[in-house]
């Protein structure tokens, strides 16, 4: 598949279709070469001679039909980058790295491997919905892949080595995205997810660490991974993931009984805005996608045919350069987005 096919599509994880809360969920793994300097300490020579290694092997894999095409970061445009960060497939650091950097990433872009960012391989999973287990067994089989074929570096007492010592032991981060706009709404996010923490979990926004919790969507992920096996460590987050979702309900519950009128003027509001609008910058359109969901979910407003999350990293600025092929900076690129949004929402407003 060539770059510009792979770029244009939508994401898998990204067609969550009518699955409320759990927008998405990701396993990683950090992984590195036993005879090799770590990337942070890497000169380019050695950066290179590492990827080398490493994108051949994943040139040849296969999974359940699914191949993997091996980007090289320095031959691909800003843009291009920019559009694999906001589809979530390489981190926003990584974008900004030397030579010697590449990400290998399936034809449904379920999987995406990084290499040489802050460790030599960056195994992810990323699946629509709860589906922790599922993503944990494709990362499984990626891993023995290739530590059948590169000397992967580990030791008995510790596990897996890394760069960074929070990763040391499994070198697995799991994640899963919840949209929470009812327990935003009703006043009790900060209490609820403040509790977290001591759980061993943080919570951050759309793009991780450093980012706001845009579109009222926070990503749970764990924090330990030394003296914690992989089992235990999915079943902890799978076991919170369903306590948020029983909190969001019942929130939603108190907004139908306490305040439906409000909630309902709350979401048409939203509704006509994004069916009528000429200018949206991307904050505003998270915020009214959000609620916009919210009144699909309750059964306020009718569906539209586009998916929840294909909205969102849709219409962000990356993605609407890509699609349109032009660059797009203020009014310019509100409006682009505003034109996208309106073509979607024509379609619901002429089944209502």
């Amino acid at each position: 598949m060539n770059t510009k096919e792979l770029l244009s599509k939508d994401s898998y994880w990204m067609k969550n279709g009518d699955v409320p809360i759990v927008l998405s969920t990701r396993v990683r793994l950090a992984r590195n070469l036993a005879d090799s300097t770590f990337p942070p300490d890497m000169k380019e020579t050695e950066a290179l001679k590492v990827e080398e290694k490493i994108a051949a092997p994943l040139r040849e894999f296969d999974l359940e039909g699914e191949r993997l095409t091996y980007l090289n970061l320095q031959e691909l445009s800003a843009i291009e980058k920019r559009v694999l960060i906001e589809k979530h497939l390489i981190s926003p650091a990584f974008a900004d790295l030397g030579p010697g950097r590449g990400v290998a990433i399936s034809d449904s872009h379920k999987f995406s491997i990084m290499v040489n960012e802050e460790d030599h391989l960056r195994i992810q999973v990323l699946l629509p919905g709860s589906s922790l287990w599922e993503a944990q067994k494709y990362a499984g089989i990626i891993d023995d892949y290739l530590e059948e074929r590169l000397d992967i570096a580990y030791n008995k007492k510790f596990g897996y080595l890394t760069s960074c010592p929070t990763n040391v032991g499994t070198g697995l981060r799991i994640s899963a995205m919840v949209h929470l706009p009812a327990l935003v709404m009703t006043n009790q996010a900060q209490k609820v997810l403040g509790a977290l923490p001591p759980l061993g979990l943080t919570v951050r926004g759309l793009y991780g660490e450093g980012s706001r919790a845009s579109g009222n969507i926070f990503q749970i992920s764990n924090q330990i991974t030394l003296g914690k096996t992989e089992e235990d460590t999915i079943a902890h987050l799978e076991a919170v993931i369903r306590q948020l979702t029983e909190h969001e309900l019942k929130a939603r519950e108190v907004l139908k009984s306490d305040a439906p009128l409000i909630t309902q003027d709350k979401v048409w509001r939203a509704r006509g805005i994004l069916e009528k609008a000429r200018l949206l910058t991307a904050e505003e359109t998270f915020s009214l996608l959000s609620e916009d969901r919210l009144g699909i979910d309750m059964e306020i407003l009718p569906k539209v045919k586009a998916d929840f999350v294909s909205l969102l990293i849709n219409s962000l600025q990356g993605c609407l350069q890509y699609k349109t092929k032009r660059a797009l900076d203020g009014h310019y690129l509100n409006f682009e987005r505003a034109n996208y949004l309106r073509q979607i929402y024509a379609s619901a407003e002429n089944d209502k």
